[in-house]
């Protein structure tokens, strides 16, 4: 991808600055007024800033599905993360980028779509809202995930056992973790205690922390003396997150999901997978995810 102007978009309010590709339409940079950046610059352990998944989050078993007795191709994470967006609108502060169905799309997944993409710069933090339409005569079974990827340590010097997670509320119900990239059968424990995830490598050793039944709607992700990182979501119903095993990349992401990869065993219809959205011919459906930036707190 040459780097041109029509490539990317960049956008501040002279206490942050983010950049935005329109290939996959990622979050490609996100600074404060410092100039420290707080997303994974795409380093050899993982090649990706912070991807969109859609049409599916997850694996399919085989990275195969059926619908109407048809059967479809459909690789990790559907093919969003890897087409490049429309620009909508630009400015000073944000921009809006659009998907839309076409030919390509239709030999993997035959339904007619929109998928907008709103990033606005607030006072303190980046807003994207996600807005999914179906223009077709039938029910468009979709899914849809951020996978921002999150410098980890915050900030150099910092070992990465000195950051947490702490969730709005208490996380008691039991996680589901991924095997050979589909959703386990088996379930552990919450590794969440007193709302609190005690960071460290080997959590992820295995892979992902799926939080399939989840209370919280913002997440709090600090270090010892860094700034505090919150992620914030409306109309996402689970949460991912996962590095690389064994501490490979510098980064966490925190991951805002509607929908997950396949359960194991699960073999039946798009249409019936679960946590898939069914959306109503001629309607549509918006998200939200946030990142905000906060001072350091005191104790952490």
């Amino acid at each position: 991808m040459t780097d041109s102007a029509d490539d990317r978009h960049i956008m501040t309010n002279g206490r942050m600055t983010a950049e935005v590709l329109a290939q996959g339409a990622e979050l490609c940079s996100l600074r404060d007024a410092e100039g420290r950046e707080f997303i994974w610059q795409a380093g050899p352990a993982w090649p990706r800033h912070s991807p969109v998944l859609f049409p599916i989050v997850g694996r399919l078993a085989e990275d195969s599905y059926s619908h109407d007795g048809q059967r479809y191709r459909l690789t990790q994470h559907g093919f969003a993360r890897d087409r490049r967006f429309a620009w909508v609108a630009r400015d000073a502060t944000g921009c809006v980028l659009r998907l839309e169905d076409d030919p390509e799309t239709h030999s993997r997944y035959p339904f007619p779509f929109g998928l907008e993409l709103h990033y606005r710069l607030e006072a303190d933090g980046l807003t994207l809202r996600y807005v999914i339409s179906n223009p077709g005569e039938s029910a468009l079974p979709a899914a849809l995930g951020a996978h921002p990827a999150l410098a980890w340590p915050i900030l150099p010097g910092v070992p990465k056992e000195e950051h947490e997670l702490r969730f709005a509320r208490d996380e008691t119900a039991p996680i589901h973790g991924v095997a050979g990239g589909l959703l386990t059968a088996a379930v552990h424990p919450s590794p969440v205690h007193d709302r609190v995830l005690a960071l460290r490598t080997e959590l992820f050793d295995a892979d992902a922390l799926v939080f399939t039944t989840l209370s919280s709607r913002s997440v709090r992700f600090s270090g010892r003396g860094t700034p505090v990182i919150e992620v914030a979501w409306e109309g996402f119903e689970q949460l991912g997150v996962w590095t690389k095993p064994g501490g490979e990349g510098d980064f966490l992401c925190i991951e805002p999901w509607h929908g997950y990869a396949s359960p194991e065993g699960f073999t039946g219809d798009l249409t019936d997978k679960p946590g898939m959205m069914l959306l109503p011919a001629g309607t549509q459906r918006e998200l939200q995810w946030s990142v905000r930036l906060l001072p350091p707190e005191s104790g952490v």
